[in-house]
């Protein structure tokens, strides 16, 4: 009896072990500060130190975002912004990639397009809205393009000085170790320039979600930015918060994924930092 009994301890021991992954810690972890956040936000609410017109406790949001679902209202909006948000990064990050390769590996492009490019990163995103309204109307076309900017100019920014800064003394290997253009590129070029083409797309995609509420004020009917204003106009400070909580959701969820993607891709990176972390 004894042995059985330590043996369902072992085995439950075992079993803890391997159903706490890293994953499942991380997530943990990182999950209790904003659980810290919303017992605050729920109890100060509760007593009265937030006007419920103004600031609605987490337990009034999550009850107005499950009527939202449940009506069949909130599913379009949060698809249709995921869509948008989709096609923009996918335009602005192939047109920033193949700009910056050219720019980079040809000095004078450098000398002709940058300089532009730099003045118009500058332009605030709203400032866009009214031209983009004028020369495509308030359909989709004109959303899709205002996203895509917004993506455009980080990850240009990051592939370029990806490009710029690699180091000559490895391409001087490469040639003494007689690689070809294509081995130059995938073993030398390609690694260099991976760890600042990841760092724009992400920035890329917190911005495009960022350009796609000033998008969706260009005449939606769908969106989670259309939901935002419609809370406004309202005055339901509830649909207003489920807006704002679904965009760090979604952006984050997005955002983890790639950084997930990153971490595979560049595993080979042996940093300090990298390093004290595991």
């Amino acid at each position: 009896m004894a042995k059985e009994g330590q043996l369902t301890i072992n085995s439950t021991i075992q079993l803890t072990k391997i159903s706490v992954t890293p994953f499942l810690k991380h997530v943990i972890v990182s999950s209790i500060f904003p659980v810290i956040i919303l017992f605050i936000w729920e109890f100060l609410s509760r007593i009265g130190v937030f006007e419920s017109y103004q600031l609605p406790a987490p337990s009034a949001v999550l009850l107005k975002a499950v009527s939202l679902y449940q009506s069949g209202e909130l599913l379009p909006h949060i698809v249709t912004t995921f869509t948008r948000v989709l096609i923009g990064f996918g335009l602005g990050t192939a047109v920033a990639v193949t700009l910056s390769i050219l720019v980079g590996f040809w000095p004078l492009l450098e000398k002709l397009i940058d300089p532009t490019i730099q003045a118009l990163r500058q332009i605030p995103s709203l400032a866009w809205v009214p031209l983009f309204i004028l020369w495509m109307g308030i359909g989709e076309t004109s959303k899709v393009t205002m996203i895509a900017v917004g993506v455009f100019f980080p990850v240009y920014l990051n592939v370029l000085t990806g490009i710029v800064t690699i180091d000559r003394k490895w391409l001087e290997v490469g040639k003494v170790f007689g690689l070809s253009t294509r081995q130059k590129i995938t073993k030398i070029i390609l690694p260099a320039v991976f760890p600042a083409f990841f760092t724009g797309i992400r920035t890329g995609l917190g911005l495009g979600f960022m350009f796609v509420v000033a998008a969706e004020l260009m005449g939606a009917s769908e969106g989670l930015g259309y939901l935002l204003v419609l809370g406004q106009n309202t005055l339901q400070p509830d649909t207003i918060l489920v807006s704002i909580i679904l965009f760090a959701i979604i952006g984050k969820v997005t955002d983890g994924s790639l950084k997930l993607i990153e971490q595979r891709l560049l595993h080979w990176q042996d940093t300090e930092i990298r390093g004290t972390g595991k």
